[in-house]
Protein backbone atom coordinates (compact mmCIF):
# COMPACT_ATOMS: atom_id res chain seq x y z
CA UNK A 1 0.00 0.00 0.00
CA UNK A 2 1.48 3.27 -1.07
CA UNK A 3 2.09 5.98 1.53
CA UNK A 4 0.11 9.11 1.19
CA UNK A 5 2.21 12.10 0.14
CA UNK A 6 1.82 15.33 2.07
CA UNK A 7 1.65 18.23 -0.31
CA UNK A 8 4.56 20.66 0.05
CA UNK A 9 3.70 24.22 0.87
CA UNK A 10 5.90 27.28 1.12
CA UNK A 11 6.75 28.25 4.70
CA UNK A 12 5.42 31.59 5.86
CA UNK A 13 6.85 33.19 8.99
CA UNK A 14 5.34 36.34 10.41
CA UNK A 15 8.33 38.59 11.26
CA UNK A 16 6.24 41.40 12.70
CA UNK A 17 6.74 40.39 16.32
CA UNK A 18 10.49 39.85 15.87
CA UNK A 19 10.89 43.27 14.21
CA UNK A 20 8.98 44.89 17.05
CA UNK A 21 11.30 43.28 19.62
CA UNK A 22 14.39 44.33 17.63
CA UNK A 23 13.28 47.96 17.47
CA UNK A 24 12.42 47.96 21.16
CA UNK A 25 15.90 46.64 22.02
CA UNK A 26 17.51 49.19 19.73
CA UNK A 27 15.54 52.02 21.32
CA UNK A 28 16.49 50.78 24.80
CA UNK A 29 20.22 50.69 24.02
CA UNK A 30 20.13 54.14 22.42
CA UNK A 31 18.39 55.66 25.45
CA UNK A 32 20.47 53.77 28.02
CA UNK A 33 23.87 54.43 26.44
CA UNK A 34 25.83 57.21 28.12
CA UNK A 35 27.90 59.31 25.77
CA UNK A 36 31.38 60.27 26.89
CA UNK A 37 31.28 63.85 28.19
CA UNK A 38 33.67 66.36 26.63
CA UNK A 39 36.93 66.78 28.48
CA UNK A 40 37.03 69.73 30.86
CA UNK A 41 40.62 70.41 29.83
CA UNK A 42 41.07 69.33 26.22
CA UNK A 43 44.61 68.32 25.26
CA UNK A 44 45.99 66.36 22.32
CA UNK A 45 48.29 63.77 23.84
CA UNK A 46 51.20 62.16 21.96
CA UNK A 47 50.92 58.65 20.56
CA UNK A 48 52.56 55.52 21.95
CA UNK A 49 52.25 51.75 21.58
CA UNK A 50 51.38 51.27 25.25
CA UNK A 51 48.14 49.36 25.87
CA UNK A 52 47.83 49.96 29.61
CA UNK A 53 44.61 51.66 30.72
CA UNK A 54 44.94 54.46 33.26
CA UNK A 55 42.88 54.15 36.42
CA UNK A 56 40.32 56.83 37.18
CA UNK A 57 41.37 57.00 40.84
CA UNK A 58 44.50 59.03 40.15
CA UNK A 59 46.31 62.27 40.83
CA UNK A 60 46.36 63.86 37.38
CA UNK A 61 48.53 66.79 36.31
CA UNK A 62 47.35 68.28 33.01
CA UNK A 63 49.50 70.53 30.81
CA UNK A 64 47.87 72.44 27.96
CA UNK A 65 49.59 73.65 24.82
CA UNK A 66 49.48 77.19 26.23
CA UNK A 67 51.52 76.02 29.21
CA UNK A 68 48.68 76.08 31.76
CA UNK A 69 48.93 73.48 34.52
CA UNK A 70 45.91 71.93 36.25
CA UNK A 71 45.65 69.41 39.05
CA UNK A 72 42.86 66.86 39.42
CA UNK A 73 42.60 65.03 42.74
CA UNK A 74 40.85 61.93 41.43
CA UNK A 75 41.85 59.78 44.40
CA UNK A 76 38.77 60.39 46.54
CA UNK A 77 40.20 58.48 49.50
CA UNK A 78 43.00 61.04 49.89
CA UNK A 79 41.41 64.18 48.41
CA UNK A 80 40.21 65.64 51.71
CA UNK A 81 43.59 64.99 53.34
CA UNK A 82 45.41 66.75 50.49
CA UNK A 83 43.19 69.82 50.68
CA UNK A 84 43.40 70.01 54.48
CA UNK A 85 47.19 69.73 54.30
CA UNK A 86 47.60 72.48 51.69
CA UNK A 87 45.29 74.74 53.67
CA UNK A 88 47.43 74.26 56.79
CA UNK A 89 50.93 74.27 55.31
CA UNK A 90 50.34 77.31 53.08
CA UNK A 91 48.24 79.20 55.64
CA UNK A 92 45.38 79.76 53.20
CA UNK A 93 42.86 80.26 56.03
CA UNK A 94 40.02 78.81 53.97
CA UNK A 95 36.64 78.71 55.67
CA UNK A 96 34.61 75.51 56.00
CA UNK A 97 32.38 76.59 53.10
CA UNK A 98 35.39 77.37 50.91
CA UNK A 99 37.00 74.02 51.69
CA UNK A 100 33.73 72.28 50.81
CA UNK A 101 33.68 74.09 47.44
CA UNK A 102 37.30 73.19 46.79
CA UNK A 103 36.56 69.53 47.47
CA UNK A 104 33.78 69.60 44.87
CA UNK A 105 36.00 71.10 42.15
CA UNK A 106 37.19 68.59 39.58
CA UNK A 107 40.18 70.66 38.51
CA UNK A 108 42.38 73.04 40.50
CA UNK A 109 44.10 75.65 38.37
CA UNK A 110 44.59 78.93 40.25
CA UNK A 111 47.45 80.47 42.25
CA UNK A 112 47.18 80.45 46.03
CA UNK A 113 46.67 84.22 46.18
CA UNK A 114 43.60 83.95 43.92
CA UNK A 115 42.11 80.79 45.38
CA UNK A 116 39.76 82.46 47.88
CA UNK A 117 38.39 84.89 45.29
CA UNK A 118 37.63 82.04 42.87
CA UNK A 119 35.97 80.02 45.63
CA UNK A 120 33.79 83.00 46.56
CA UNK A 121 32.26 83.12 43.07
CA UNK A 122 28.56 82.25 42.95
CA UNK A 123 29.14 79.94 39.98
CA UNK A 124 32.11 77.54 40.14
CA UNK A 125 34.73 78.57 37.56
CA UNK A 126 35.45 76.34 34.59
CA UNK A 127 39.04 75.28 33.87
CA UNK A 128 39.03 77.68 30.91
CA UNK A 129 38.43 80.57 33.34
CA UNK A 130 41.37 79.55 35.53
CA UNK A 131 44.86 80.94 34.88
CA UNK A 132 46.52 77.65 35.85
CA UNK A 133 48.82 76.69 38.72
CA UNK A 134 52.12 78.63 38.58
CA UNK A 135 54.73 76.09 37.60
CA UNK A 136 57.02 77.26 34.81
CA UNK A 137 58.81 79.87 36.94
CA UNK A 138 61.28 77.99 39.15
CA UNK A 139 61.09 80.73 41.80
CA UNK A 140 57.31 80.34 42.10
CA UNK A 141 56.49 76.70 41.39
CA UNK A 142 53.27 76.22 43.36
CA UNK A 143 52.76 72.76 41.90
CA UNK A 144 55.62 71.69 44.17
CA UNK A 145 53.51 72.66 47.21
CA UNK A 146 50.50 70.74 45.90
CA UNK A 147 52.60 67.63 45.26
CA UNK A 148 54.07 67.97 48.76
CA UNK A 149 50.57 67.88 50.21
CA UNK A 150 49.82 64.85 48.04
CA UNK A 151 52.93 63.14 49.42
CA UNK A 152 51.93 64.08 52.99
CA UNK A 153 48.46 62.59 52.48
CA UNK A 154 50.08 59.27 51.51
CA UNK A 155 52.59 59.35 54.37
CA UNK A 156 52.82 56.02 56.16
CA UNK A 157 51.49 54.14 53.14
CA UNK A 158 53.18 52.30 50.32
CA UNK A 159 53.97 55.04 47.77
CA UNK A 160 53.29 52.50 45.02
CA UNK A 161 49.62 53.16 45.83
CA UNK A 162 50.10 56.70 44.51
CA UNK A 163 48.76 56.65 40.96
CA UNK A 164 50.37 59.80 39.56
CA UNK A 165 49.62 60.69 35.94
CA UNK A 166 50.82 63.48 33.66
CA UNK A 167 48.67 64.38 30.67
CA UNK A 168 50.44 66.87 28.44
CA UNK A 169 49.49 68.37 25.12
CA UNK A 170 51.69 67.27 22.25
CA UNK A 171 52.22 70.94 21.30
CA UNK A 172 53.36 72.01 24.79
CA UNK A 173 56.95 73.17 25.17
CA UNK A 174 59.43 71.04 27.06
CA UNK A 175 60.37 73.65 29.75
CA UNK A 176 56.81 73.44 31.12
CA UNK A 177 57.00 69.65 31.30
CA UNK A 178 60.44 69.90 32.92
CA UNK A 179 58.98 72.15 35.62
CA UNK A 180 56.37 69.48 36.39
CA UNK A 181 59.12 66.89 36.74
CA UNK A 182 61.01 69.23 39.07
CA UNK A 183 57.90 69.46 41.27
CA UNK A 184 57.94 65.67 41.62
CA UNK A 185 61.70 65.50 42.12
CA UNK A 186 61.65 68.05 44.96
CA UNK A 187 59.20 65.77 46.76
CA UNK A 188 61.28 62.63 46.15
CA UNK A 189 58.76 61.27 43.65
CA UNK A 190 60.45 59.68 40.67
CA UNK A 191 57.74 57.35 39.37
CA UNK A 192 54.81 58.61 37.33
CA UNK A 193 52.91 57.65 34.20
CA UNK A 194 52.36 59.71 31.05
CA UNK A 195 48.94 59.57 29.39
CA UNK A 196 49.16 58.91 25.63
CA UNK A 197 47.02 57.85 22.69
CA UNK A 198 47.41 54.18 21.91
CA UNK A 199 48.57 53.17 18.43
CA UNK A 200 49.55 49.79 16.93
CA UNK A 201 53.25 48.85 17.07
CA UNK A 202 55.32 49.25 13.89
CA UNK A 203 55.00 46.25 11.53
CA UNK A 204 57.80 43.75 11.96
CA UNK A 205 59.00 45.22 15.24
CA UNK A 206 59.65 43.29 18.44
CA UNK A 207 56.67 45.05 20.01
CA UNK A 208 54.40 43.69 17.31
CA UNK A 209 55.78 40.17 17.85
CA UNK A 210 55.13 40.43 21.60
CA UNK A 211 51.59 41.67 20.96
CA UNK A 212 50.90 38.75 18.62
CA UNK A 213 52.23 36.25 21.16
CA UNK A 214 49.87 37.59 23.83
CA UNK A 215 46.84 37.03 21.63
Amino acid sequence: MSRAKIPRKSTHIDMTAMCDVAFLLLSFFILATKTKPPEAVAVITPNSVSTKVAKEEAILVTLTKEGKVYLMLGDKAHKNGIIDDINTTKGLNLSGAEIAKLRKMDFIGVPFNQLKSFLDLATPPTPQQMPGIPCVDSTNNELTDWIRSVSNAYKGENMDNLNLLVKGDNAAFYPAFKSIKESFKKNDIYKFKIVTNSEPPPPGSELEKEALQKK
